[in-house]
């Protein structure tokens, strides 16, 4: 089995220390590797089935990263098998008058799981302490107050029964570059690219360090966060799909019992 622990976010922590380009969770086989994918997927879904049977825990699966880093094609993958019901998608992008009128995880609580759901979000309450961070329109004080009502908002919802996979999607600059033009080469992609991304890519630097100050700020016991080497995208969807596997499996799932007065009812023909 893979040392998934590997990749958890400690106290002691640099993103120079993680490979983007590591494949540690492929075989060399393509073959093999998409088999496990699939096998993954399937086993993903029948435990999600239980989940939503059993209508009791609740999982939120929080994916960022930098422009192109998968977080789209993370969703694609590792849900390839699963029954839409009791599944859901939320993005994040930048905020409504509306929601700017309320307090910056006012919308993002809005979105969490309900019982028996999987959630994912494709960005998240993290934004409130990266782009904002590195565009300077918070101070250091001021993030240093969000991480901490992050780490307050996460324990709640880890408290009443919401399990919390938080997924930071690490892809090189370079790679980060290839698929970029490949969405300005490919008119089946070019709506995915927006020019805006390449004044985002200009702050590579600023961007690498407030994830990192934001990662070893908020991987708790209960939230932690995990760094997927993802230049291939392969190696980030077996991962990925391994960290929901085992979050899954330690909820010791079963289907709820059969009703005692069930047992002796027949359908008439």
């Amino acid at each position: 089995m893979p040392n998934l622990q590997q990749y958890r976010v400690k106290s002691k922590f640099s993103l120079d220390s993680i490979k983007p380009d590591d494949k540690s969770e492929r075989t060399g086989d393509k073959a093999k590797d998409a088999l496990a994918l699939e096998k993954l997927a399937l086993e993903i879904n029948a435990l999600q089935d239980i989940l939503y049977a059993q209508g009791k825990h609740k999982v939120l699966l929080i994916l960022q990263g930098m422009d192109a880093s998968g977080k789209d094609g993370t969703v694609k993958h590792v849900f390839s098998e699963c029954d839409p019901l009791g599944i859901r998608l939320a993005s994040f992008k930048g905020p409504t008058p509306e929601e700017l009128a309320h307090d910056y995880l006012w919308r993002v609580h809005q979105e969490v799981p309900q019982k028996g759901e999987i959630v994912i979000f494709n960005r998240s309450h993290y934004e409130d302490v990266l782009i904002v961070k590195v565009h300077d329109w918070i101070d250091e004080a001021e993030c240093k107050r969000r991480f901490a009502q992050i780490n307050e908002f996460e324990r709640m919802l880890t408290e009443t029964g919401t399990v919390i996979i938080k997924c930071y999607l690490h892809i090189s600059k370079e790679e980060q570059k290839e698929r970029m033009q490949e969405r300005l080469d490919d008119p089946t992609k070019t709506w995915k690219f927006n020019p805006n991304d390449l004044k985002e890519r200009d702050l590579w630097s600023k961007y690498m360090l407030a994830y990192e100050n934001a990662m070893r700020a908020t991987s708790t016991e209960n939230a932690p966060w995990y760094v997927v080497p993802a230049d291939s995208k392969t190696n980030r969807n077996l991962l990925i799909s391994r960290l929901l596997l085992d979050a899954l499996k330690s909820l010791n799932l079963t289907y709820p019992p059969v009703p005692a007065e069930f047992k002796s009812i027949k359908i008439a023909d």
